[in-house]
């Protein structure tokens, strides 16, 4: 496996891998799936910010990830919050720790001094994962979405870098 910087042809399989998680969990809290045109902002709007945005690839790719600001206002400027995707026959190989790692490296290499998590609290799989990467709890927010019908909270976990 091999993470690298995003590029435009990377954008379908992204597109793919955020629609699926889009229509079939509460990774992201809306039910509208994305189109190739809002990948396409969101990457030239990484690129703009000299935010990362990552791809974990063997033969396709597998996942993707990225980090950008976490607040508006400049007392936040050294706070990213992130998110990682992963292809759902490639989950639980580890590809996702590996993008994680490599935003962590990233944060430190812009001289970022948090990064934070907002995580689905029935994602258990992703709240062990970024234990293991260091994060720690930081508060849970409960009630403060609707998917499916259904009230879900939000665990917020957070790393220094």
């Amino acid at each position: 496996m091999r993470i690298r910087d995003a590029t435009e042809d990377d954008l379908p399989a992204i597109l793919a891998i955020y629609n699926h998680a889009i229509l079939t969990s509460n990774a992201v809290y809306t039910e509208t799936p994305a189109t190739i045109e809002d990948r396409r902002a969101w990457l030239v709007a990484r690129r703009a910010q000299n935010f990362p945005a990552l791809v974990a690839e063997d033969d396709d790719i597998l996942g993707f990830a990225s980090f950008g600001e976490f607040r508006p206002w400049p007392g936040y400027a050294a706070t990213v919050e992130h998110s990682v995707f992963v292809l759902k026959t490639a989950q639980r190989r580890g590809v996702g720790t590996a993008l994680v790692q490599r935003l962590i490296d990233e944060a430190r290499r812009r001289d970022k001094h948090v990064m934070i998590a907002g995580i689905d609290a029935e994602n258990a799989a992703s709240i062990a994962m970024h234990r293991k990467l260091g994060f720690t709890e930081a508060g849970v927010l409960r009630q403060v979405a609707r998917k499916f019908g259904r009230w879900l909270d939000l665990v917020l976990m957070q790393r220094a870098v």
